[in-house]
């Protein structure tokens, strides 16, 4: 067990590079980073990089997000704020390790060290909150403010050092040393540009500078084999992190970046002067507020944000970004729940080159029914803002002894899903996958009479939807009564069909769903909502 958490704590802290905190023993070779050229260009304040980490057979393990907060007066000093946020999702958070880390570091505009870090973190049952001031001046105390330790001078954190090495030149064939701050350990680590490369990713294609970290004196670290693809630009974008485990490959891919224009500064002045920092961003906050049309640039290597997506609000959705549902679910009569389903709305963004919502599901049997019938199932829909239609479904799937994966572009313009094994299903435009035609069936008029017919992708086939609402109805919740108007659904496939499906959802504003049946061949299942917002009462 202790090894599985080490493996999934090096997911996390791969795109942090974390593989950076191991001893270099004996002489260091190449230039030291405080010796080395200074760019300014990925310090730029704006800048929103996000990635998808995905692990072995996880496409989705974990998500990453870096961002430069602002520039200005942070306690008392000139500063850059970087921030970062590393949580692990769906079944790697619920069944292997749950991780919710959130870094936020002050460093110096002209140098890119660090003067003051804090992380927040949520490892399993380890909780820890702790601050550091680093390179403080000799005899001084830089930030009046309580301490937990101090950093040694020339050294850096985790997430200033990634930036540090993005301000690198990257010369072909330059070694860069530095030192990174572990607690209360430093370490030094050895950067080595190996060569260039066209690399193809989520957001584009772009020319890559390929660098190794290397691990001297650790060969279990070193091991890993952790490389970094960066853009071939000033700015340096981190596009791609791989590293190798014995059980498979560890991916962190950018999914989507988002350059804002910098304020101009007053003469003499700071450049986009950020006020006094308050908590960091976290995991159900709402996505940073997002430019004008004008205000965005593209990433290198990507296609640029279009003005009808790049600076348009959110529709009137029912469901907002930061939203999670969790179900309980029960078999016949019985009162000890044999299943559990997560349902989560991630924050607008741009995946896979196109603008839109992640909704990201994870059931799984629990106590009794994993002995009955075993399932753990993640599926991920990226679906259009306005729309609520897929463009792309990733499903990981293992139910009794079958399992199975696989990821389906849809064009729905062009009426074609493609799946990653080559087959290629002619769909309807507005063709909805099995998550994300739960969310869409909460926009829909369900006044009791009225019919409505929704494509649905199913077994690599189209099959019509019927949303029939039935009846008004008040049902219980636990100790809540809910007000909420009871809804048939059926398809045109006979098998479905004898199912008798019915979901039962709110009448308020957020339509939430809030019980599920349906008649299966164990018997009849029930799934309640497991927690009742306060807005229902």
């Amino acid at each position: 067990m202790e090894g599985r958490r080490i493996s999934l704590r090096f997911l996390a802290a791969a795109v942090a590079l974390c593989c950076l905190c191991a001893p270099s023993p004996g002489q260091t070779r190449g230039v030291d980073v405080s010796a080395a050229p200074f760019s300014a260009a990925p310090y730029r304040a704006g800048e929103l990089l996000t990635y998808n980490v995905s692990f072995s057979n996880f496409p989705t393990a974990a998500h990453i997000e870096l961002r430069v907060a602002g520039r200005g007066q942070f306690y008392g000093r000139e500063g850059v704020e970087l921030r970062a946020h590393v949580e692990t999702t769906g079944v790697v958070s619920a069944a292997l390790y749950a991780l919710n880390n959130t870094y936020t570091t002050f460093v110096e505009p002209g140098t890119g060290l660090p003067y003051r870090a804090r992380q927040t973190i949520q490892e399993g049952a380890r909780v820890e909150d702790a601050t550091r001031e680093f390179n403080a001046p000799v005899g001084t105390s830089a930030i009046p403010s309580i301490q937990t330790a101090g950093g040694a001078f020339g050294s850096f954190d985790f997430l200033s050092a990634l930036y540090r090495i993005r301000a690198l030149p990257l010369a072909q064939g330059a070694s860069y040393m530095l030192a990174v701050q572990n607690g209360t350990t430093v370490y030094n680590a050895e950067v080595r540009v190996t060569g260039r490369e066209l690399l193809k990713t989520n957001v584009g294609s772009s020319n890559a500078v390929v660098t190794r970290v290397h691990v001297r004196g650790n060969d279990e670290a070193d091991d890993y084999r952790v490389h970094v693809y960066f853009t071939d630009d000033e700015r340096h974008v981190p596009v791609l992190i791989t590293a190798r485990h014995r059980v498979g490959e560890i991916r962190a891919e950018l999914a989507s970046a988002e350059i804002l224009t910098e304020t101009p500064a007053a003469p003499g002045g700071p450049v986009a002067a950020a006020p006094t920092p308050t908590r960091p961003r976290q995991p159900g906050d709402p996505p940073p507020p997002r430019p004008a049309a004008g205000g965005v640039a593209p990433p290198a290597g990507s296609a640029p944000a279009t003005p009808e997506t790049a600076g348009d609000p959110l529709p009137d959705l029912p469901f907002k970004p930061g939203e999670q549902l969790n179900f309980n679910f029960f078999l016949g009569a019985a009162q000890q729940p044999v299943g559990t389903a997560s349902l989560q709305v991630r924050a607008r963004a741009r995946y896979f080159n196109r603008e839109g919502l992640l909704l990201a599901a994870v059931l799984q049997t629990t106590g009794p029914g994993t002995t009955l019938f075993p399932v753990s199932d993640q599926i991920n829909s990226y679906v259009d803002a306005a729309t609520v239609v897929p463009f792309r479904t990733e499903l990981s799937l293992r139910e009794g002894t079958r399992q199975a994966r696989w990821v389906v572009s849809s064009d729905q313009n062009g009426g074609v899903a493609l799946f990653d094994d080559g087959t290629r299903v002619d769909i309807p435009a507005g063709t909805h996958d099995l998550l994300s035609v739960f969310y869409a069936l909460r926009s829909l008029d369900l006044s009791p009479g009225r019919r409505t017919a929704v494509s649905l992708l199913v077994n690599k086939r189209p099959r019509a939807l019927s949303v029939v609402p039935v009846r008004r109805a008040t049902i219980r919740l636990g100790t809540t009564q809910v007000n909420a108007v009871e809804v048939a659904l059926s398809t045109n496939d006979p098998k479905t069909s004898l199912l008798n499906l019915r979901v039962w959802v709110s009448t308020d504003r957020r339509a939430l769903p809030l019980r599920i049946t349906a008649d299966t061949p164990l018997g009849p299942i029930r799934a309640d909502l497991a927690i009742i917002p306060t807005t229902l009462q």
